[in-house]
């Protein structure tokens, strides 16, 4: 019975041995194998960066906002007799666009100055009167105050009457009109919207840690969706006296010359402050770049020795990214003068990765790209 058992054991033993050294027989081959094989080489694009001075500007997004702007209402009430303006037109300051009824009105004033002119009759007896005593000062100031009412009345009837005379109150563009002739008015109506758009104002903010770097009068440069090929000029107008409490940021106005008027009020728009002092930088393409929640880096190409011979690997470095301009981007610290980066084809590497460089093709590397025109 013994010696069955101790058979049986022998037997398994012998047969998980040989699975077990097969299987590390195996293994050996594989690891031989990898060891000899060569990692595969990844084909690059890779340029030097070059040492640039790049004026410092701070970006932001603005809206533009009319010179001046205003919708013109009625301030009283009447029916419409005459639109003398079309939509879209420009109009200089004190140029009549609206009139209103005022038959009413000028009846009205022929009876109040029949009686202004009675009443200054009364009050010329009434000091004729006066001065041989044959009345009372009380009749004398009575006299005076009817004629001051009077006068006063005519006053008031022709402001009325300037009211229903609508006019520019400054030069610009009128919106779409928004009445028709013979259209009864009440107070408030809206009649059209009078824009006055050059120059032209655009507004922004920056945060609260530049503040200290904005001053009236430094340039600013704009560019708009519209007009992709363009970029603006015109120079800081204010900024608010205080930061917002919502976004820290500081509320800044730019003053921009719009002989054209090819920016429109609430246009939105990039703008650039332009600031004095210049920086040295390293400019790279910005496809160099790798984004990530961790950092931003770049591939560096570096000539190693290995067991097969001398070969090119890549090398992963974080970087400072500072500002961009067209397809440039600048880099403020991580690489140096002379170093190869890679600029295309990274997304297929690992840190160490072995690659070969073709230049061939190469990204777009320009400041101020223009879109293409079809």
């Amino acid at each position: 019975m013994k010696i069955r058992f101790f058979l049986t054991l022998l037997v398994v033993l012998v047969v998980f041995g040989g699975i077990f050294g097969y299987k590390a027989f195996t293994i050996k081959k594989a690891r031989e194998a990898g060891a000899a094989r060569k990692p595969p080489v990844t084909t690059v694009a890779a340029i030097s960066p070059t040492r640039e001075k790049w004026t410092t500007t701070l970006n932001a997004v603005a809206t533009l906002q009319s010179f001046r702007g205003i919708t013109l209402r009625s301030e009283i009430e009447g029916r419409v007799t005459k639109i003398a303006f079309e939509s879209g037109a420009r109009v200089r300051e004190g140029d009549v666009l609206i009139e209103l009824d005022t038959s009413t009105e000028a009846a009205q004033l022929s009876g109040l100055e029949a009686q202004a002119r009675l009443a200054a009759v009364n009050l010329t007896r009434a000091q004729e009167l006066r001065t041989q005593t044959s009345n009372t000062q009380a009749d004398l100031d009575s006299a005076e105050a009817g004629a001051a009412q009077s006068l006063a009345a005519i006053e008031v009837l022709k402001t009325t009457l300037a009211k229903k005379r609508i006019v520019a109150p400054f030069a610009g563009r009128v919106g779409l009109r928004q009445v028709n002739p013979g259209q009864f008015l009440n107070k408030g109506d809206a009649i059209v919207e009078l824009e006055s758009v050059d120059p032209i104002y655009a507004d922004f903010g920056l945060p609260q840690q530049e503040v200290a770097m904005i001053k009236r009068g430094l340039p600013v440069r704009l560019s708009v969706d519209a007009y992709p090929t363009r970029t603006f000029e015109g120079t800081i107008e204010a900024t608010s006296p205080r930061v917002s409490d919502a976004t820290r940021n500081l509320h800044i106005r730019a003053l921009l010359p719009n002989p054209t008027e090819e920016l429109r009020p609430g246009m939105f728009a990039r703008i650039e402050v332009v600031l004095p002092e210049t920086r040295d930088v390293m400019v790279l393409p910005a496809s160099a770049i790798t984004y990530s929640p961790y950092g931003d880096s770049v591939y560096v190409v570096i000539e190693e020795t290995s067991p097969a011979g001398p070969r090119s690997v890549a090398r992963q470095r974080f970087v400072q990214v500072g500002p961009k301009r067209g397809d440039q981007v600048s880099i403020l610290k991580g690489v140096e003068p002379g170093e190869t980066i890679v600029v295309a084809g990274q997304m297929k590497l690992r840190n160490g990765s072995a690659v070969k460089i073709d230049n061939s093709t190469l990204p777009a590397n320009n400041p101020a790209p223009k879109p293409e025109q079809s």
